[in-house]
C-alpha cells in the first residue's frame, strides 16, 4: 500500500519509524523493571468482576470488560496486558503521526514535538498499566479520528465501514464516544464524495450503535428487572445535582415519587451536619464526591433499602437505585438550573481545563496488596505487590494538567488569530475543515464533561492529543506568510508526489 510505502521508503520516515519502535520498547522495559505489576483502583476491580462472571451489563460500559475476558484465553498475564494496550495505542499514534505528516505540512520543529509527545512520554506507560478501560479507548478514538482525516482528504468506500467499526467499538468501551456520531457525520458532509456515501457514513456508525443499546437494556431488565442503558447514569444525575442542594431549598412535597422524597429527606440531614467550608473542600474534591462518600446521601439510601449479599447483588443494587436517584436529579436540575449552572457546571469548567490527575498522582491507590479475584484472574502467587514508588508518578505527571490547559488556551487564541489573519489577506485557511472537525470535537467533548460527569486527566486523555495535533497545525499556518487556498488539492512535497491516491 502506498501509505506503507510513504512510511517506509522516505529516510525522514523511515528513521522516526525505527527510533519509535525502538524507543517505545526500550521504555516499555525499563517500566516493567520500575512497576512489575500492572496498576489498580476500584474500577479495575468491577471491570474484573464483570469479566470473570461474564456479565452483559455493569456498572461500567461493558465493552472493556470482554476484552479483558477475551484476552484472558489468551494469557493470564498481566505484563501481556499492559503490553498489548501500551503497544495498540503507540501502534494508533503511527498511523495518526505519519497521516498528519502526509497531509499537513509541518517543520522539524513542530514533528519533533508531536514525535516526542507520542512515542517518548511517561503518561502514555502509566495509563496504559492500568487495569481499566482508558489506554482503549484512546486507542480505538485515536484510530477512529484518524480514519476521519482520511475521509476528509482522500475518501474511500472502505472509510465508511473502518470509521463506524471503531466508532462502534470505541462507545462500548466508553460512553463519551456517545457524541462521536456527530462527529463523523460533519466529516463526512465536508468529504467529497457520493452522496449515498456520505449519507451511509454519517448513519452507519449509529446503525451498529443502536442494537448494542438494546441489548445492554434487555440485559439489565433480564439482572434487575429496569430497562436501562447504564446502571450510572442516574447516579451520574444525583451527585451532579447534590453539589448545589445546599444552596437550594426543596420543597419534599412536590418531589415526583416516595423514593425520591426520601431521598430529600436524607439529603436535607446530610447538609445539616456538614463542616462549615464544605463548599470549598467539593471544589477541591473530583466532581463525585456523592458517589464515592459512605456518608452521603446516595450511599445512605442504598444502605437504607439493600442488603448487597456479593456483587452480583451490588451491580443489581446499583442498576434499582439508578432509577431513583435519574428521577432525583432530573427534577433538581429542572427546577433549579441557574443554581445547577454555578454550583456543579461552573465546578466543573474549572476542572476541565485543569483536569486533576486523581488516580494517577499514586500506584496502586498507595496500598501494597490487590484484592482476591486481581489475584485470581492474573494468577499472582500472593495479594502483595510492588512498584518502584508509590508517589514518584504524581512528580513525573504534574506538568500534564497545566499543559492540557495551556494547550485549550492556545487553540481559542490561534483560531482567532487565523481569522483575523484570513479576513485581512481575503484568503482561505488551508486546512479549514481538519481545524473545523478538530475544533467541533474538542467543543463537544468539553460540553459533555462539564454537563455529565467527573473530570481527570485520564479520561482527558485522547482529547489532549487532538488539542496537541490543532496547536501544530495553527501554529505552522501563523509562522506562514501565504496561507494555501485549497485544502483538498493537499499541498505534498516533491518526494510525496510519487504516492498514488491509494493509501
Amino acid at each position: 500500500m502506498r501509505f506503507i510505502d510513504f512510511v517506509i521508503k522516505e529516510p525522514q520516515n523511515k528513521r522516526y519509524l525505527l527510533i519509535a519502535v525502538a524507543g517505545t520498547t526500550v521504555e516499555f522495559i525499563i517500566f516493567k523493571l520500575l512497576y512489575p505489576f500492572a496498576d489498580f483502583f476500584s474500577d479495575s476491580y468491577s471491570y474484573i468482576y464483570a469479566a470473570y462472571a461474564n456479565l452483559d451489563i455493569n456498572i461500567w460500559p461493558i465493552g472493556y470488560s470482554k476484552f479483558l475476558r477475551l484476552f484472558h484465553f489468551v494469557t493470564h498475564s498481566d505484563t501481556a496486558l499492559v503490553a498489548f494496550q501500551y503497544f495498540f495505542l503507540e501502534l494508533s499514534c503511527l498511523y495518526f503521526f505519519f497521516t498528519i505528516l502526509l497531509f499537513y505540512q509541518s517543520g522539524k520543529t513542530t514533528r519533533l514535538i508531536l514525535f516526542v509527545f507520542l512515542f517518548f512520554n511517561p503518561l502514555f506507560l502509566y495509563i496504559s498499566n492500568y487495569v481499566n478501560s482508558d489506554p482503549l479507548f484512546a486507542a480505538l478514538s485515536l484510530l477512529w479520528f484518524t480514519e476521519l482525516l482520511w475521509i476528509i482528504q482522500r475518501p474511500r468506500l472502505y472509510h465508511v465501514f473502518t470509521q463506524a467499526l471503531l466508532l462502534f467499538l470505541a462507545f462500548t468501551v466508553r460512553h463519551n464516544a456517545m457524541y462521536y456520531p456527530i462527529i463523523s457525520a460533519m466529516v463526512f458532509t465536508l468529504s467529497r464524495q457520493h452522496l449515498w456515501r456520505k449519507v451511509a457514513g454519517a448513519l452507519l456508525g449509529v446503525a451498529l450503535i443502536i442494537p448494542f443499546v438494546l441489548f445492554e437494556r434487555n440485559a439489565a431488565y433480564k439482572m434487575y428487572g429496569v430497562k436501562q442503558f447504564s446502571p450510572m447514569s442516574g447516579w451520574l444525575l444525583a451527585n451532579n445535582a447534590l453539589y448545589m442542594y445546599g444552596h437550594i431549598q426543596v420543597d419534599n412535597a412536590k418531589l415526583p415519587t416516595p423514593e425520591t422524597r426520601e431521598l430529600d429527606t436524607l439529603a436535607k440531614n446530610f447538609y445539616r451536619r456538614v463542616i462549615p467550608g464544605f463548599d470549598e473542600y467539593l471544589t477541591d474534591y473530583v466532581a463525585n464526591f456523592f458517589i464515592r462518600q459512605p456518608e452521603a446521601p446516595l450511599k445512605r439510601y442504598v444502605r437504607h433499602n439493600y442488603k448487597a449479599k456479593n456483587d452480583y447483588d451490588l451491580i443489581i443494587v446499583w442498576g434499582k437505585t439508578s432509577v431513583v436517584f435519574g428521577d432525583f436529579g432530573n427534577w433538581l436540575i429542572k427546577h433549579y438550573p441557574l443554581e445547577f449552572s454555578r454550583y456543579f457546571l461552573w465546578r466543573n469548567t474549572k476542572n476541565y481545563f485543569l483536569p486533576p490527575l486523581e488516580k494517577l498522582e499514586v500506584y496502586n491507590l498507595g496500598e501494597d496488596e490487590v484484592e482476591p479475584i486481581e489475584k485470581f484472574w492474573f494468577d499472582y502467587k500472593s495479594l502483595k505487590i510492588s512498584s518502584v514508588s508509590k508517589n514518584l508518578q504524581s512528580t513525573i505527571l504534574f506538568l500534564f494538567p497545566i499543559l492540557f490547559a495551556l494547550l485549550n488556551f492556545y487553540c481559542v487564541g490561534g483560531i482567532g488569530l487565523l481569522l483575523i489573519q484570513q479576513k485581512k489577506k481575503h484568503s482561505y485557511i488551508s486546512p479549514k475543515k481538519t481545524i473545523l472537525i478538530a475544533g467541533s470535537f474538542l467543543i463537544l467533548n468539553m460540553l459533555f464533561c462539564i454537563g455529565t460527569t467527573i473530570i481527570v486527566l485520564r479520561y482527558e486523555f485522547f482529547p489532549m492529543i487532538i488539542c496537541l495535533m490543532l496547536s501544530i497545525i495553527i501554529l505552522e499556518l501563523l509562522n506562514k506568510k501565504e496561507m494555501i487556498v485549497n485544502e483538498d488539492s493537499v499541498n505534498i512535497s516533491k518526494e510525496r508526489k510519487i504516492l498514488s491516491p491509494i493509501h
